[in-house]
């Protein structure tokens, strides 16, 4: 089950901590602490039961309690951002740029930096082809090239 902890809004990765070291140290069913990016003011626990989430939060600094109703996941999955081991993208990949003053153009992949989670592009409709930067999750596949050098990468 999954329970929204009210906190003071900036201070949420300070309760996150307290929350984990609380529960390994009272040995509590918590699961996992979620802190959405962009939401403040919330921190949600994954427990076993709503004692186990208020026993967690107890004497938390900045913590001002469990809601009353455990929240369901789909409200909270949009919020949650996709490992790094989903991400499939290939060098030589057509991908549509989805963020950004390049929104909506098709370009092509020509490197991947998997630490910085950046891919350099080229975009197919300039004259010149320009390498751009821009963060992985700025961009979708759209179509994969299929090449003898692919395989071999693999």
């Amino acid at each position: 089950m999954i329970f929204a902890l009210r906190v003071t809004a900036n201070r949420e990765d300070q309760v996150v901590d307290f929350i984990n070291s609380n529960a390994k140290r009272k040995k509590l069913e918590v699961y996992s602490i979620i802190r959405p990016h962009g939401m403040r003011g919330y921190v949600f626990l994954e427990a076993g039961s709503m004692e186990d989430a208020q026993a967690a939060s107890h004497g938390v600094p900045y913590s001002k309690g469990v809601l009353p109703a455990p929240v369901d996941y789909k409200e909270i999955e949009p919020m949650l951002e996709k490992t790094k081991s989903q991400i499939n993208i290939q060098k030589s990949d057509i991908v549509e740029i989805i963020s950004g003053p390049f929104k909506r153009e098709k370009a092509k992949i020509t490197r991947i930096d998997q630490q910085k989670e950046e891919v350099v592009v080229e975009l197919l409709e300039s004259a010149v082809p320009i390498p751009i930067t821009v963060k992985l999750d700025s961009v979708k596949v759209i179509r994969r090239e299929e090449e003898g050098e692919e395989e071999q990468d693999e």
